[in-house]
């Protein structure tokens, strides 16, 4: 029971993490479309925030399905001539026995629920290529100089080209 315990919250916390990964990569994205909502007249928080919580939703139900998924598909070796336990005594688990990780399992193919080859997603650039978080670099005030040295306010010149 210790092992499977073990195994469950390994591979939940694992599923959760990657998913985790995804989302915030997600957020990134929709931060650089949302910039543009101005332009129609639409105030780009409301929007984010709308879109930030349907994607976390749909985030949330993910991993639910992949980790219900998993669990269902997955089990653990038995051996046959096992002794039962003495009433009494408490038998420990040997954690040395226990050597599947998510590296083997995704090597294996047994990892049904994140098994990056059953499914296609046109959304990826590549193919299996993860997207890198932005880097977002220092963000010029609209009343601060501007950077080219010409004196003048950013909004005056070369801010005008931004909006």
């Amino acid at each position: 029971m210790e092992l499977l315990n073990s195994l469950e919250k390994t591979i939940n916390l694992s599923l959760i993490d990657d998913a985790w990964k995804e989302h915030l990569r997600s957020m990134d994205d929709l931060k650089q479309s949302v910039q543009t909502a101005y332009l129609e007249q639409k105030d780009p928080l409301v929007i984010y925030k709308v879109e930030a919580f349907n994607l976390f939703r749909q985030m949330d139900s993910e991993v639910n399905k992949d980790i219900v998924s998993f669990l269902t598909h997955s089990g653990i070796p038995v051996e046959q001539n096992q002794q039962p336990l003495r009433e009494g005594k408490e038998q420990k688990t040997d954690m040395s026995r226990m050597q599947v990780n998510k590296e083997e399992i995704d090597a294996r193919g047994d990892d049904y629920a994140a098994n990056e080859n059953d499914y296609f997603d046109p959304s990826e650039g590549g193919a299996g290529v993860k997207q890198e978080p932005v880097k977002v670099g220092i963000k010029i005030g609209r009343n601060d100089p501007c950077p080219c040295g010409s004196g003048k306010k950013y909004k005056q010149c070369h801010g005008r080209e931004v909006v």
